[in-house]
């Protein structure tokens, strides 16, 4: 097969969602070679930027199905790209697949010599994850870990010069415009629901006052990003929106404030990033708050509605929340004979349950934080219950509980709010799960999440990531499958021992959490109003919405149910002579009438250019003006549908030359079919 006819062959290809040929025959003609690479470069993009294991295999299927050779290039980056998406048998598959298309063995030797770097961290990458699968011992577990590691960081060298180029450092993201509109989707529908539930939207700036936030977030502390200015002042970059939030409220009077708030934007935490699970050192958030004095558990069930309506109509898939009560945790410590001083530390262990076995949060509680192993083992017979309303009467049957007076307030609120969720309709949504416990300082009352199916690591089936929302108490033994080795503590004075993150075995976690917090305006308050004075507090309740995460779990669906990938409904086109003035008046005309409208920058624009960027753009109407229908007051509509074709999105082929419409009358049958009446679903195929 020619260069040329491959060319032509591309040319006429119908229009895809990412389908880029690079093959490489070895040739003696510069022009041909230079041909070649330039599609091999195209299809290193193409791997380079795929998102799932569905694409990752759709392109090698492109990629085999011809007789050429893929060049080193594209190897390298497709048994990258299954590394991303964590799959060792299309990476085998890759190097299969070489093997039968090379005759020339010494070509093939070649090939397995200069991917050697990679196949052997993919192969390690392999043995580590089978012996933790199998409960391995832990000392030939941390060998196969240090192997990946001196892999991983020998490979990073070899393509970047640093011996940190091979970890998975990145932080944050830059969105190409397919994922961008999605994301814009999930946030529309976010704060359509905020502003439907009444709230306001407020904007608090991206950074604060380091000692604003100290102090706020427990064992957390440590993931708050540092600065510091040119005069020396002591900055952080907020970890939430609550606490400036809090600060704001503050700094307003905090006197008999009634407010429902909301905030969309960036925050920051020094977390080990986990890109695929929406794991992010940058991440957005979208928070709601109620604050003031109001009638017990209102706002509180108030924002547990509001967040099961956001997650149903962002169609996540089946999900959870769970819910507890800081007050009834916190009774359920002085029961066990948990010191004073030592609540908020073994809160934030007992936080850790919902990834980790019972016997490491033992563990964390008796060797690491000092509590006594008999009062462990009772809080371990509170924290195994989860369950629907009922689990109040075991609750309420338990004498030595309802004997402490933090825990029988905790328990009487919960009783209500179940009550006023009832009226909400979302009580099947809910499990009362004693082991949450949300490891902030701030929260004093109701705290919840919102969990799904991939919240949890894979395989940890005990931890019920999916928390059971029956009305019979749960009494889980939280042992998961298989032990994971006991993390060695990080050296600060080495960027090196920095822990490698195995994304196979990390979970997307809560999607959303939140709870009450009537002290936090109080503290910021006080601290204004100078030692020994009396200033006033506020109770606030509210929610944080990971939109991060929830794109991790929308996108792949958005992707395999065909969504646009643009708004963009009308492309004006010119058949013949240019007719740029009369493009732009049409342009305008549909613009004004709110049709987004686009058209060729271009004078006198061929109009196989103008479909391929209308193509491009994935717009459904063709507006095609000629000089003869204009005069006599007429246009042509093509409607343009696509459709998936061996997992690609493909324009519909048609032989339909269009539907002539009045000019006047334009706006009008565009706004009467089924495809604008139904744009706002954002389907692209049917």
């Amino acid at each position: 097969m020619s260069t040329r006819m491959i060319t032509t062959l591309l040319r006429a290809r119908p229009a895809a969602v990412r389908v880029a040929p690079a093959f490489t025959r070895p040739s003696s003609d510069a022009h041909h070679q230079e041909t070649f690479e330039s599609f091999s470069e195209r299809y290193v993009t193409f791997f380079q930027s795929a998102q799932d294991l569905f694409e990752v295999q759709r392109g090698l299927n492109n990629c085999f199905a011809h007789d050429l050779v893929p060049s080193p290039a594209v190897v390298e980056a497709a048994l990258r790209a299954a590394r991303r998406v964590n799959d060792f048998s299309t990476a085998v598959r890759v190097l299969e697949g070489i093997r039968e298309k090379v005759e020339n063995k010494q070509q093939y030797q070649a090939y397995l010599e200069e991917l050697k770097p990679v196949r052997e961290e993919l192969e390690a990458n392999a043995l580590f994850n089978d012996a933790r699968k199998q409960g391995a011992d832990a000392a030939i577990i941390e060998g196969h870990k240090k192997k990946l590691g001196d892999l991983k960081r020998a490979l990073g060298q070899l393509q970047g010069g640093s011996k940190d180029a091979g970890k998975k450092k990145r932080a944050a993201v830059t969105e190409d415009s397919k994922e961008m509109h999605c994301r814009e989707h999930v946030e529309r529908i976010v704060k359509d629901c905020f502003t439907t539930y009444g709230g306001g939207c407020l904007d608090t700036p991206v950074f604060e006052r380091k000692d604003i936030l100290a102090g706020k977030y427990g064992e957390d502390a440590k993931l708050i990003f540092d600065l510091k200015d040119q005069g020396g002042e002591e900055l952080a970059l907020r970890y939430d929106h609550t606490v400036p939030l809090a600060r704001y409220l503050a700094m307003n009077g905090a006197m008999n404030t009634q407010a429902k708030l909301w905030q969309v934007g960036k925050v920051y935490r020094r977390d080990n990033p986990v890109m695929s699970k929406g794991r992010m050192r940058e991440f957005s958030q979208a928070d709601f708050d109620i604050a003031g004095v109001w009638d017990p558990m209102i706002p509180d069930a108030e924002l547990i509605s509001l967040l099961c309506t956001i997650l149903t109509r962002l169609e996540v898939g089946e999900f959870t929340v769970k819910l507890n009560h800081r007050k009834i945790l916190d009774g359920i410590f002085e029961v066990c004979g948990v010191p004073s001083d030592k609540i908020r530390t073994i809160s934030s262990a007992v936080d850790k349950l919902d990834k980790l076995p019972w016997a490491d949060v033992k563990k964390e509680m008796t060797e690491e934080k000092g509590l006594d192993p008999v009062s462990a083992d009772k809080i371990g017979e509170y924290v195994k219950h989860k369950g629907g309303p009922s689990l109040l009467q075991t609750l309420r049957a338990d004498a030595a509980l309802m004997a402490n007076p933090s825990a029988k307030h905790g328990i009487e609120e919960m009783g209500i709010l179940f009550t006023y969720l009832e009226a909400y309709k979302v009580i099947d949504k809910i499990s009362f799960d004693m082991s949450l416990a949300r490891g902030l300082d701030y929260y004093t009352g109701i705290i919840y999440e919102a969990i799904t199916e991939a919240s949890a690591p894979p395989g940890f089936k005990a931890a019920n990531a999916l928390a059971s929302s029956s009305t019979q108490p749960s009494t889980s033994d939280f042992t998961p499958p298989a032990p994971a080795p006991k993390k060695k503590p990080k050296k600060p004075t080495s960027q090196d021992e920095e822990e490698e993150v195995d994304e196979s075995q990390v979970g997307v976690g809560s999607i959303a959490a939140g709870g009450r917090y009537d002290n936090l305006v109080g503290m910021f308050a006080a601290a204004a109003a100078g030692e020994g004075k009396k200033a006033a507090g506020l109770p606030c309740v509210g929610v944080s919405i990971g939109l991060d995460r929830i794109f991790a779990i929308v996108w792949p669906k958005w992707v395999e149910r065909g969504m646009r990938s643009k708004d963009t409904m009308a492309y004006v086109m010119a058949a013949g002579d240019g007719l740029l003035i009369d493009r732009v008046q049409l342009v305008q005309e549909l613009r004004e009438a709110g049709i987004k409208t686009d058209f060729l920058f271009k004078n006198k624009p061929k109009l196989p250019a103008q479909f391929a960027a209308g193509e491009k753009d994935e717009v459904p109407f063709a507006i095609i003006l000629g000089g003869d229908e204009l005069k006599e007051g007429l246009v042509t509509v093509k409607e343009q549908k696509w459709e998936f074709v061996d997992g690609e999105k493909r324009k519909v082929q048609s032989a339909d030359q269009g539907t002539k419409v009045k000019r006047a009358e334009l706006i009008q049958w565009l706004k009467n079919t089924q495809t604008y009446q139904g744009w706002s679903s954002g389907k692209l195929v049917d």
